[in-house]
C-alpha cells in the first residue's frame, strides 16, 4: 500500500474560473470536462496503480499486464489533460495573439507560415476518427516542431514527441456546444491559446 500511496495523483487546480475561456468554450463544458472526466481519469489511473503495484508484490504477471491499458488509458488523459488546462486562457487575459521569438521562427521553418501550420493542424485534428487529440509537438532526435495525432487519451510521447500544443477532439470537449461541427470548435480554439505557456513549453523541450 505505501508504494500505491507514493503514485497517488491528484487533479491539478484550474488555472481560471470555468466561464474565463466564453465564448470559445462554455462555462458549462468547462465544468463537466473538469470535474467529471478529467477527475474520473485521475481516480480510475490511482485504482490501476493500486491494483498493479498489489499485482506486482504477489509476482502475479498476468494480472500486471491486464492493467497496463487502463494505466496508459486514465495516465495518458491525465497528462494530457493537465497540459491542456495551462495552455489556454481568456481572450482578455491574452499578452500575445501569436507566437513569437525562436519559437515562431520555427513554426515558420518548419511549415512554412502559421497559416499553414494551422491549415495541416486543424486538418489532421479535425480528421482524427472518433475521439482523440491533435499535437505540435517537438521531435528531439531531428530538432524540428511536427504535427501528430493521437487516439482515445494516447500521449504524445508514446511517438517520440514532447508535446507544446494540442487540442482535445473527444466530443465531451465540444459537443454541448458545437454540435457535431468538430470544424468550428477547433478553429476557434486557436482565439485561446496562451502562448506565453505553449513558448515556455517549447522552450523546455528544446533547452533538455
Amino acid at each position: 500500500m505505501e508504494n500505491a500511496k507514493q503514485s497517488s495523483y491528484q487533479l491539478p487546480d484550474l488555472p481560471y474560473d470555468f466561464s474565463a475561456l466564453e465564448p470559445v468554450i462554455s462555462a458549462e463544458i468547462m465544468e463537466l470536462h473538469y470535474t467529471k472526466h478529467h477527475k474520473a481519469y485521475v481516480t480510475n489511473l490511482n485504482s490501476a496503480l493500486e491494483k498493479y503495484h498489489e499485482a506486482e508484490s504477489k509476482h502475479d504477471m498476468a494480472s500486471m499486464i491486464a492493467l497496463q491499458s487502463a494505466i496508459k488509458f486514465n495516465g495518458g488523459g491525465h497528462v494530457n489533460h493537465s497540459i491542456f488546462w495551462t495552455i489556454l486562457t481568456s481572450v482578455s487575459k491574452q499578452t500575445e495573439i501569436n507566437p513569437k521569438g525562436i519559437f515562431a521562427e520555427m513554426i515558420k521553418r518548419d511549415f512554412g507560415s502559421l497559416d499553414i501550420c494551422k491549415e495541416k493542424f486543424n486538418a489532421a485534428t479535425v480528421g482524427i476518427q472518433g475521439s482523440g487529440w491533435g499535437w505540435i509537438g517537438y521531435n528531439k532526435n531531428f530538432k524540428r516542431l511536427e504535427i501528430a495525432t493521437c487516439p482515445n487519451q494516447d500521449p504524445l510521447s508514446a511517438q517520440g514527441l514532447v508535446p507544446i500544443l494540442g487540442i482535445d477532439v473527444w466530443e465531451h470537449a465540444y459537443y454541448l456546444q458545437y454540435k457535431n461541427v468538430r470544424a468550428d470548435y477547433v478553429k476557434a480554439v486557436w482565439q485561446i491559446f496562451d502562448w506565453k505557456q505553449i513558448e515556455e513549453r517549447f522552450h523546455l523541450a528544446t533547452s533538455c
